[in-house]
């Protein structure tokens, strides 16, 4: 038997821009299906830089509106997701085969002025031979700049966005593949496979948020789907991660020769997080993977900066992600927008409306969701208007419901308090669990009253209680959900964490059979 499902917009796509539309087309009260065929943001959107940026070097290549409207995201995401995000100081060292000293001021000026900081330091000149900065770096940089920009948990914001839409009256399906869809004057049909289960959905709209993947349903629908959309350009991005590299909790932005623009930035306490590359993609989208040669362009790239070298014997885990980009082709990779485009085609009278994301970047998935959702709104004859500006993601709301300067601004004495209430946890404990699920601590540890209740632990600090909650909660099916995206603690693990964690999962549900591991649907 299959189910069917009647709603107003089945959105393809569990990244970031399709949890996004989701959640902002939830709240205003339209009924909306997501399907994701893997675990949500199992692809590009957990493989970012996770910085929250305008993109400085989107400055050289005169996309003043894009570095401006990502400026602008910037500080409201900072202050939706004070628990996932935080201000993030960067490094810029100067030598004397870059460009003028004076012209890289003068665009950092540009980059602090370009849109209004409501908490962020301005740029300045620093003497790295004074600035804690400069210990860390080879003894010939001895001048370079400072800048504030953002950090983001890009795994998580895609979760939270997903958590949010369906507290909101959204239909989250994950591991669940968009087989076949079907266009009619009125709406669209679609058969949805998870598992063994089947659905059909029938919807006013249609929304293709596959990311790397778009335009490919629509094209295996045939001609009754509409005019084709033009296939972004596919660059693949890989990051690799080392042991600490610098003591500091800032970042670094490296020039290289070449012109690309390669980040160093802390990560997971113990580790530096080094990227990205920017090569043109052709290849299968299931097996995206770091190559040798890109590996060892950024250590070679670490090592022209750094005192301490590395190699790729160093590298502890890398990760690497298709960016689909709405740029024409361009001279690089590297040179192509960063831009994002919505490809609408209502049907003029003949089919139910479409719409097509292509592009875009983790900063302004929000202001993304909220112009496809003016569409769509539009088109349904739905008068709600955008509502996510002024919304905190879920467990944000750590000072009030709406986002503010003072979560920001005094996380930590937010923080310590959690510690303090949570006393019978260890604080490096309460304060990890407060940075993934900020008020939503409460929630993870409602009824513990000691170490006990947090249920056996896993792995490595992973206890029952809280893979309860990611399953129950979060969509986390497997050890892989659990160990990298909900949380980075496969970092920090002993090899084999994975299959422990599986052959928990395995046990739980044999243990509770009568219970749904996992929230319907």
């Amino acid at each position: 038997m299959v189910d069917s499902i009647d709603c107003d917009v089945l959105v393809v796509g569990g990244g970031v821009n399709g949890a996004g539309i989701a959640r902002d087309a939830a709240g205003r009260g339209l009924r909306v299906v997501l399907c994701e065929k893997d675990d949500l943001a199992a692809h590009t959107s957990s493989a970012s830089s996770k910085l929250i940026h305008g993109g400085l070097r989107y400055l050289e290549q005169y996309q003043f509106a894009l570095v401006r409207k990502a400026l602008v995201e910037r500080e409201r995401l900072l202050q939706s997701a004070p628990h996932i995000s935080r201000p993030l100081s960067f490094i810029m060292p100067h030598d004397s085969g870059q460009r003028p000293a004076w012209l890289i001021r003068a665009g950092l000026l540009l980059y602090d002025g370009l849109a209004r900081r409501a908490f962020l330091p301005a740029s300045r000149a620093v003497d790295l031979r004074r600035h804690p900065a400069g210990a860390a770096l080879q003894a010939r940089f001895v001048r370079g700049f400072e800048y504030a920009d953002g950090w983001v948990d890009d795994a998580r914001l895609v979760a939270l966005a997903a958590l949010d839409a369906r507290e909101r009256g959204a239909t989250v399906l994950t591991r669940t593949t968009c087989a076949d869809v079907r266009r009619h004057p009125l709406h669209w049909t679609a058969q949805l496979h998870g598992g063994a289960r089947q659905r059909q959905v029938n919807a006013r709209c249609l929304v293709d948020a596959s990311g790397p993947w778009a335009g490919r349903l629509l094209a295996a629908a045939g001609a009754a789907a509409g005019p084709a959309t033009p296939a972004p350009r596919l660059v693949k991005g890989s990051h690799i991660v080392v042991p600490r590299l610098f003591d500091h909790g800032g970042g670094y932005i490296f020039q290289h020769p070449d012109g690309r623009i390669v980040f160093a930035l802390p990560y997971e306490q113990a580790f530096t997080l080094i990227g990205t590359t920017d090569v043109d993609f052709a290849g299968d989208l299931d097996a995206v993977a770091i190559s040798p040669a890109e590996t060892l362009y950024l250590c070679e790239l670490a090592n022209r900066y750094f005192r301490a070298g590395v190699g790729p014997a160093d590298v502890v885990w890398s990760f690497a992600g298709v960016r689909p980009l709405a740029a024409a082709p361009a001279a690089s990779a590297q040179a192509a927008s960063r831009d994002f485009q919505l490809v609408w085609d209502g049907g003029d009278g003949q089919g139910a409306p479409v719409l097509t994301v292509v592009g875009g970047k983790i900063t302004t998935f929000r202001t993304l969701a909220e112009q496809a959702v003016d569409r769509i709104a539009g088109a349904l004859g739905n008068g709600h208007g955008a509502w996510t500006a002024q919304a905190c993601l879920p467990g944000g709301d750590l000072f009030g419901p709406a986002p503010s300067r003072r979560a920001v601004l005094e996380y930590d004495s937010w923080a310590a308090a959690m510690v303090q209430r949570y006393a019978f946890l260890s604080p490096a404990l309460v304060r990890r669990y407060g940075r993934a699920y900020g008020t939503r601590i409460h929630r993870l540890l409602e009824g513990c009253r000691s170490v006990a209740d947090l249920g056996p632990q896993i792995v490595s600090g992973l206890f029952a209680v809280e893979a309860d909650y990611l399953m129950r909660h979060e969509w986390a099916l497997c050890g892989a959900d659990i160990l990298w995206r909900r949380t980075k603690l496969g970092l920090h693990v002993a090899a084999g964490a994975e299959a422990l964690v599986d052959a928990w999962i395995a046990t739980r549900a044999a243990d509770v059979p009568s219970r749904r591991l996992v929230e319907p649907a």
